[in-house]
């Protein structure tokens, strides 16, 4: 029987292995982005034993498909941590803990630290040029990672300083600009197995469209309605299978092709501003490259 992988990831597709969670007992919405704001405006009351449910849903999904479910130790202080996507980013070579934008969100570095810390998981470094969010780094096949900068949440800086370490690795790394409505890179992109990925296709700048299909992949195009409400921020878990949020259209698409689609409700995420994608980070996955 073959040694699993070391830690860390060179793919978003190759077969999920270990995925880090938090508990959302503190999790709560906010005016954190264009998202979460429509959200309050439209008088919707947040649920907190649905978030918890939900996130429950979540957990025994990955569970079912074989995933080994790693957990933050969750802070009173930090409603946000749920989204453990942006605390953090995992890479071929180890975790780098970058630097969340908002004050109220800075502090989740301090679980992060100590996660890894305990775990054995190796550091890879620690963003400090500026802010740069895990939502805003798609690795877009072994050995080319795109990352975003809307400049409010990942700043070109913190992004050149990333894509530094991963030209370091050998890696092509595309800093892309994205339009500051969406929050993050993965709200427009969505790799789902080797030359597939979901894009909104209006909203992500052509060049990094073309981008993508130079490098051969055929883009499933949603709708920029559907971006806004996280349609588009799915997670591969290898072998044909992905989680998605309940009610994207992506899903059927995804079955048409053959795919497994596990799909939990998760509105009380995605109405404060995150899907399936932003809720985990993938910690070990089979190596693709």
């Amino acid at each position: 029987m073959s040694a699993e992988p070391a830690w860390g990831v060179d793919s978003e597709y190759g077969s999920l292995l270990d995925v880090l969670l938090c508990a959302p007992e503190n999790y709560k919405w906010g005016a954190t982005s264009a998202i979460s704001r429509a959200t309050l405006a439209s008088g919707r009351a947040f649920e907190p034993e649905a978030a918890v449910a939900q996130h429950a849903e979540m957990v025994s999904a990955y569970e079912q498909a074989g995933v080994r479910c790693h957990f933050l130790e969750p802070d009173e202080h930090l409603p946000y941590q749920v989204f453990t996507r942006d605390s953090s980013t995992m890479g071929p070579g180890g975790t780098v803990v970058t630097a969340p934008n908002q004050s109220w969100r800075r502090g989740e570095y301090a679980a992060v630290i100590r996660f890894h810390q305990e775990a054995g998981i190796p550091i890879r470094g620690m963003i400090s040029a500026g802010s740069l969010e895990g939502g805003d780094v798609v690795l877009v096949e072994p050995g080319a990672v795109m990352i975003g900068n809307g400049e409010s949440r990942t700043e070109e800086a913190a992004a050149r300083q990333l894509a530094g370490w991963f030209e370091e690795d050998g890696w092509e790394a595309r800093v892309q600009p994205i339009p500051e409505r969406y929050v993050h890179l993965d709200v427009l992109v969505s790799i789902l197995a080797p030359k597939l990925a979901a894009v909104c296709v209006d909203e992500l700048p052509s060049g990094g469209l073309a981008w993508l299909r130079s490098k051969g992949f055929e883009v499933i195009e949603i709708s920029a309605l559907q971006a806004f409400s996280l349609g588009v921020n799915a997670i591969s878990l290898g072998d044909d299978r992905i989680l998605s949020a309940a009610g994207a259209d992506l899903n059927d698409e995804l079955r048409a092709r053959g795919f497994e689609v596990l799909d939990p409700e998760l509105d009380m995420f995605t109405l404060g501003g995150g899907g399936p994608h932003c809720l985990a980070q993938a910690l070990r996955r089979e190596r693709m490259g």
